[in-house]
């Protein structure tokens, strides 16, 4: 019988849980979803909004703004 990746797939981190720094891209900027959600984060947190960030700063910055909020947190 075979193994299902999809289904073996849990035993490997996702791209979710991936450390920014070790993103293959994370030196690139910032996608478009990134910079609105951090525009929303930024602006109910009443910190500044930089959209110069690269997609591994925004993520860090996204993590932060999400910790100051409470917004994005599972109960």
């Amino acid at each position: 019988m075979s193994t299902n990746p999809k289904t073996e797939a849990s035993d490997r981190p996702s791209n979710a849980q991936k450390d920014p720094d070790d993103w293959t891209t994370g030196d690139e900027k910032m996608t478009g979803a990134q910079a609105s959600y951090l525009k929303t984060l930024s602006e109910e947190a009443g910190e500044p909004f930089d959209d110069g960030l690269t997609k591994a700063e925004a993520s860090k910055r996204i993590d932060a703004l999400q910790e100051k909020t409470g917004r994005g947190k599972r109960s």
